[in-house]
C-alpha cells in the first residue's frame, strides 16, 4: 500500500483544514471553532460536536449518518471540550474520490471509507490548533481466510491486508481500528464472517501498525500482504505536523 499523502491549512475561510488521499479514497476536512452555537444544541459545560460527511457523489444517506456517528463519538474522547462549553466545533468531510466500484461482497459498506475519514478529521484538527486529551491513528484491515470460519483454518493461514480493491475481493471480513498515541482502543468497527481469535490478531496487527507496539511476530500469528515491516501509523502523523510546523517557522531563518 502506497504511503498517506496529507496537505494541511490550505482552506482560507476555515480554522483549520486538511486533504488525506490513502488507497484510492481522497477526503477533505475543514474545522471551525469554536463558534456560536444554536440554544437548542449549547450545553452548559462543555463544547457541542457537529460532524457533516458529504459524499462525493449525490447527497447524504444512511450510510453518511452512520460514519457520522461514530466520529461525533470518537472526537468527543478526544477533544478537551470542556475548555469550550456552550460554543460548537464543526467539522465537515468532503470525500473527493473514492476507488471506482465493483462486485464484492463489501460494495455498500461504509468502513472502507471509515480510516480516511479518521485520519483527514484528526488532521484537520491539529491544523486548527485544537486542545487534544490524546492524538490517534486509524487503520482498515480486510481478513481473507482460505475457508469458512466453522472449518476452523489455521491463524497462519489466514491473511490480513491494508484494505484496497483486491483485498475487498479475497476478504471474507473487513475491520477498523483506532488507536490514541498510547495504545488506547478509541474504534473497533467489524463486518463480515470471522471468529473472536481472527479479530484478536487482527486487533494486534493494526495496534502495531498504528502505534508499532509489536517488536516481533509471534508463532503461528497471521500473514500480513502488502504493508511494510516498519510502517508506524503514529510516525507518519508526527513527521507531518512536523512538516508544517518546519514551514510555518521558516520566516525566522
Amino acid at each position: 500500500m502506497a504511503v498517506p499523502e496529507a496537505t494541511l491549512s490550505h482552506l482560507n475561510r476555515a480554522d483549520g483544514s486538511a486533504t488525506y488521499s490513502s488507497n484510492g479514497y481522497t477526503v477533505v476536512g475543514a474545522v471551525n471553532g469554536p463558534i456560536e452555537v444554536q440554544r437548542r444544541d449549547e450545553l452548559p459545560e462543555e463544547a457541542a460536536i457537529e460532524v457533516n460527511i458529504r459524499p462525493a457523489v449525490g447527497v447524504g444517506s444512511t450510510k453518511e449518518r452512520y460514519l457520522e456517528s461514530i466520529l461525533q463519538s470518537t472526537l468527543r474522547r478526544i477533544i478537551l471540550t470542556h475548555t469550550f462549553p456552550r460554543t460548537l466545533i464543526q467539522l465537515t468531510l468532503q470525500v473527493v474520490n473514492t476507488p471506482a466500484p465493483f462486485d464484492c461482497p463489501f460494495t455498500s459498506s461504509p468502513l472502507p471509507l471509515l480510516p480516511a475519514l479518521l485520519e483527514t478529521a484528526m488532521l484537520a484538527l491539529l491544523s486548527a490548533s485544537l486542545p487534544l486529551a490524546s492524538t490517534y491513528t486509524s487503520v482498515g484491515l480486510a481478513l481473507a481466510m482460505p475457508s469458512p470460519v466453522k472449518k476452523k483454518a489455521s491463524l497462519s493461514a489466514t491473511a490480513i491486508m491494508p484494505i484496497d480493491d483486491k483485498a475487498l475481493e479475497q476478504a471474507s471480513s473487513i475491520h477498523v481500528f483506532a488507536f490514541t498515541a498510547d495504545g488506547d482502543l478509541l474504534v473497533a468497527e467489524s463486518e463480515g464472517l470471522f471468529a473472536p481469535e481472527y479479530w484478536e490478531h487482527a486487533y494486534d496487527r493494526a495496534l502495531e501498525l498504528c502505534i508499532g507496539s509489536k517488536d516481533g511476530r509471534a508463532e503461528g500469528e497471521m500473514v500480513v500482504e502488502g504493508e511494510p515491516e516498519d510502517r508506524n501509523e503514529s510516525q507518519w502523523l508526527r513527521s507531518v505536523m512536523q512538516e508544517k510546523a518546519e514551514q510555518e517557522q521558516r520566516w525566522k531563518t
